[in-house]
């Protein structure tokens, strides 16, 4: 999910618990074997061609990617045009919450906030607001428990909350809930973004593109991902500039 202190249009992200209530979620993929990193290099150089770290990126995806099976042309291409977005085109790894007017702040969540007096004591304090806006949601304590700063939204796609912390990090075999932190690295990044997209089964829905309606089904995707259409007509630019470049 783009943060939503930035001005874009704020949806519930299913990577914030929005949608996904499963008892239980799949076990990560053993590690593939070290993959090339051609088909990422040719990504990256299409959609961030400035990226000053994207020979570090392409190994970390080119690991993950490969995993979690998303090793078709259609399915990477979706793939990386989804996360190149959720991350600021692999730049932004952390949910800001950092709001310096009330009226943006009343404005993404008018339920929390529906006046400027109750928004006012909020203002320019990240933690504040993520305990607040987070608190008794997706496995979180309640707000003087600090868990919705704790599991703010990171990574590719932003996981958020305690539970998803959990899940991906059993899944991935790393305590995520004891190190939040971790998802700030490229290769955690990555992986937890390549376990989210299995989890929600978003390949199934690739292997419809490139057999007509290719728009209507991308669109689903990216509500697999957002929970929404945030974004919906760059995400789709990305995705046809993709498939030009991507073998």
């Amino acid at each position: 999910m783009q943060n939503d202190a930035s001005g874009s249009s704020m949806q519930e992200s299913p990577a914030s618990g929005g949608s996904m209530q499963k008892a239980s979620l799949p076990a990560a993929p053993a590690p593939a074997q070290p993959a090339s990193c051609t088909r990422e290099t040719a990504a990256l150089g299409c959609i961030c061609p400035a990226l000053h770290d994207a020979a570090d990126w392409a190994t970390a995806l080119a690991a993950a990617t490969a995993r979690f099976h998303i090793d078709t042309r259609e399915r990477l291409c979706a793939f990386m045009a989804q996360v190149s977005h959720e991350s600021a085109n692999f730049c932004q790894l952390e949910e800001s919450l950092y709001y310096r007017t009330a009226a943006r702040l009343m404005a993404v969540y008018p339920k929390r906030f529906p006046t400027e007096a109750s928004a006012t004591p909020y203002l320019q304090n990240s933690e504040k607001v993520a305990n607040y806006v987070y608190a008794l949601r997706m496995g979180n304590g309640d707000e003087a428990s600090g868990d919705g700063y704790r599991y703010r939204g990171r990574g590719l796609i932003q996981l958020t909350g305690r539970e998803n912390y959990q899940r991906a990090g059993a899944a991935l075999g790393i305590d995520l809930v004891g190190q939040p932190d971790r998802l700030l690295e490229k290769e955690m990044a990555a992986l937890s973004a390549c376990w989210y997209w299995d989890s929600r089964r978003i390949n199934t829905l690739a292997d419809q593109l490139g057999k007509g309606n290719d728009q209507a089904v991308f669109e689903k995707i990216t509500y697999a991902i957002n929970g929404g259409q945030t974004g919906s007509a760059e995400r789709w630019a990305a995705y046809q500039r993709l498939l030009s470049v991507v073998p």
